[in-house]
């Protein structure tokens, strides 16, 4: 086993070396934090609306399928527990920010 100085390891060292520069990030990547919220939002909106809609239908006869109107229900209850949760966990955040010391 031969054993190298460093000066000659340095220029494989350096070929395995990061850039320097990160790589440039496009500009339109995608929708925002505020565009996904708004988007989650208006889903769990909907699926509320259908939920009262099925609700609705199967009072007035118009609809038999009570299995179905159940799912209806629960999807929206979920949906509206896991926005209730995620504004907890946003409302906490900023207090802990808030809280810290300066």
């Amino acid at each position: 086993m031969a054993i190298t100085g460093v000066s000659t390891s340095l220029p494989q060292l350096a070929a395995l070396r990061p850039p320097t520069q990160p790589a440039p990030v496009a500009p339109d990547a995608g929708p925002g934090f505020a565009a996904r919220l708004g988007q989650a939002i208006e889903t769990v909106n909907s699926q509320q609306t259908r939920a009262s809609d099925a609700v609705r239908d199967f009072e007035t006869g118009q609809r038999q399928d009570l299995a179905g109107v159940m799912v209806e229900q629960q999807v929206a209850s979920l949906g509206f527990q896991m926005t209730l949760q995620v504004r907890n966990k946003a409302l906490q955040a900023y207090r802990d920010i808030m809280n810290m010391p300066v």
